[in-house]
Parts: structure tokens; C-alpha cells; sequence
């Protein structure tokens, strides 16, 4: 990470005093290495530009906190449920790190708060908080190292946050879903995938058909292929509910 003084709050709707003041509150700690919990709030439609004529954003720490989180979050299943298969917990864990999930968690912590973002108010996905929360998640790592950031996940995000036992009872895969119906019924599922650039917000666009058996059953957009392929899937099975009524 460049060491020079570029101020990448600059962006910011709020000031720097207060920008740090909701950052403590948010972390219950005091960061070190403050640069990177800005970097973690930049997404890259507000990219700085720095003197080298290079950009930095978050994207970097959003690919590192990803990490960190499947291993905070696997460490902590595999504790707390220590009876439970390979398949319970693999379920659990894709619950919690749902793209939807992360958002909502995002929002509750506080992320949007902090958030530093060029996107259009009128569009602005809310994927942009669970990747900043990633992002947060990967200055922590860095910045205090695993156990801190473990800490920091299980006490003040999951547990004040999350009802694990209401989520177990919570069916989100839709994919996973529409797999297994058509193999029970014989049929063949099969995805077909377009994406495009946003010029606007700067970000990529999926688009996703499904087809049974070649029969178009549910179409899904979103800022990945995962969540435009689950968009589809759940459209595709409220149809299979209403063709089977």
C-alpha cells in the first residue's frame, strides 16, 4: 500500500473527526493503522487517484476480508456445533455469508454510514455494504491480525446480530434448491449467463436465464453471477409452485 499522503477522506460525507468517531464505535477498538480502515469505506466508483497515477479502493481488503471471513465463520460453527456433519455446517455457513445476509449485517453495524461511493443514489446496490464490510473486515486482519479480527466477527457482529437458530430454519439456496427438485423429477437445469459494464455505477451487471428441459423458467440480474443465478432459481421455483397448483 502506497505510504503517501493522499487524503482519501476527501470523498467522504462526513468529516474526518466524525468519519473516525463512527469507525471506534463501530470496532470497539481503537485502529493503528488508520489508512487502512479509510481504504476499506472507498468503493471503486470513488477510486483515488494517487501521485503515481495509480488508483486504490477497497477491492484488494474486500478480497482478503472474504477469506478471513469463511475462516472466522467455519472456526466458529465447527465449535458450537459439534455434532453436526459436514453438510449442516457447509448450509450454516453459506446462510451467514449470503450476499444478502452480509448486506443486512452491513447495515446494522453501521457500514453504510461510512461508505464512499460515486453510485448512483437512485441504483445503489446494496451488495456495496457486505463489500465493505468484507473490506473492513480484511483492514482489521491486517491491522491486528486474526484473533482481533475473530473477536471483532463473532462478539459484536454475529452475536448481536444474528439469531443462528432462526437462520437454521431458513431455506436461501435457491440454486441448490432448483438442482435438487429437477433431479428428483428427472429434469435438466441448465444457466445461461450475459454480463455487462456499467458505465454509471462502474461495476459489472449479470444477467442470468434458467431453462428446464430448454423451457425458460426465471430470469435474475445482479452484481454477480451467484446472485443473478439465485434471482433466477427462486423465480424458476415460485413457477413450479404455481404450475403445480
Amino acid at each position: 500500500m502506497s505510504k503517501d499522503s493522499t487524503n482519501l477522506l476527501d470523498s467522504s460525507p462526513i468529516g474526518k473527526k466524525e468519519f473516525f468517531a463512527l469507525l471506534r464505535k463501530i470496532l470497539g477498538f481503537r485502529p493503528i493503522n488508520k489508512r487502512l480502515y479509510e481504504l476499506a469505506f472507498i468503493h471503486k466508483s470513488a477510486s483515488i487517484k494517487l501521485p503515481d497515477g495509480s488508483f486504490v479502493n477497497n477491492e484488494r481488503l474486500e478480497f482478503l476480508g472474504d477469506a478471513i471471513l469463511d475462516a472466522v465463520i467455519s472456526d466458529y460453527l465447527f465449535k458450537i456445533y459439534d455434532n453436526e456433519d459436514e453438510g449442516f455446517l457447509t448450509k450454516i455457513r453459506s446462510k451467514i455469508v449470503n450476499r444478502d445476509n452480509l448486506n443486512n449485517l452491513a447495515e446494522k453495524v453501521g457500514i453504510d454510514k461510512l461508505l464512499i461511493s460515486n453510485v448512483n443514489q437512485n441504483h445503489l446496490g446494496r451488495n456495496l455494504y457486505g463489500n465493505a464490510l468484507e473490506a473492513l473486515i480484511g483492514a482489521i486482519y491486517l491491522d491486528r491480525g486474526y484473533w482481533r479480527t475473530k473477536n471483532y466477527l463473532i462478539r459484536r457482529v454475529i452475536k448481536r446480530n444474528l439469531n443462528l437458530e432462526e437462520l437454521e430454519q431458513t431455506e436461501i439456496d435457491f440454486k441448490s434448491q432448483i438442482i435438487e427438485w429437477a433431479q428428483k423429477n428427472r429434469k435438466e437445469v441448465r444457466f445461461s449467463s450475459s454480463d455487462t459494464f456499467d458505465q454509471e455505477n462502474k461495476q459489472l451487471h449479470f444477467s442470468v436465464d434458467l431453462f428446464i428441459d430448454d423451457k425458460p423458467f426465471g430470469s435474475g440480474d445482479g452484481h454477480s453471477k451467484k446472485e443473478a443465478e439465485q434471482h433466477a432459481s427462486e423465480k424458476a421455483l415460485h413457477k413450479i409452485e404455481e404450475l403445480s397448483r
